[in-house]
């Protein structure tokens, strides 16, 4: 049951809004963002992460964001909490909506491998296949030989575009 406050909050609003604060009572003035470590999150985040990646896994999308986002309400400065919501945004099809997650885990960390994976593999889900071979030579500047990432980044993109696959597959149209 949510108890409504005067302002027309909720209780989980207050707990949630009562959580960041705390968070950012911890953060030391002029702390740097980028590159931010487990250790130096704030542990719930870490730990609503962890069972975000098991709903995750187990395709149970809606809890699986609900402790992505509060993750995030905790300390904003987790990657992971990004990279969670981005995957469950293209398990729902919206490579947009990925993308842009993606991004906001490079704006913390821009030598995440994992991000830009992800986000060249969403630039190619909505066709934006220049934007996906840009965070190809990215990987490879960043990511030492062997590198997995780039070499899943590379087969996606050798493959034909969806739209032409859809084209091969439909008959040519008769000539009259």
């Amino acid at each position: 049951m949510r108890t409504r406050f005067g302002h027309g909050l909720t209780v989980p609003a207050i707990l949630v809004a009562a959580l960041v604060f705390a968070g950012a009572a911890g953060a030391r003035p002029g702390q740097k963002l980028r590159g931010t470590a487990d250790s130096e999150l704030a542990s719930l985040s870490v730990a609503l992460v962890a069972k975000g990646e098991a709903l995750l896994a187990q395709k149970q999308l809606m809890a699986a964001t609900d402790r992505f986002e509060t993750a995030l309400a905790v300390d904003p400065r987790n990657v992971a909490a990004y990279l969670g919501l981005a995957a469950v945004a293209r398990a729902e099809g919206l490579p947009g909506k990925a993308a842009r997650f993606y991004r906001e885990a490079l704006s913390i960390d821009p030598a995440n491998v994992a991000a830009l994976e992800g986000q060249g593999l969403a630039f190619i889900d909505r066709g934006a296949r220049a934007r996906a071979e840009a965070n190809l030579e990215r990987l490879r500047q960043i990511c030492a030989a062997p590198c997995p990432a780039v070499n899943r980044l590379q087969s996606a993109l050798a493959e034909p575009a969806p739209a032409m696959v859809e084209a091969r597959a439909r008959p040519a149209p008769a000539k009259p």
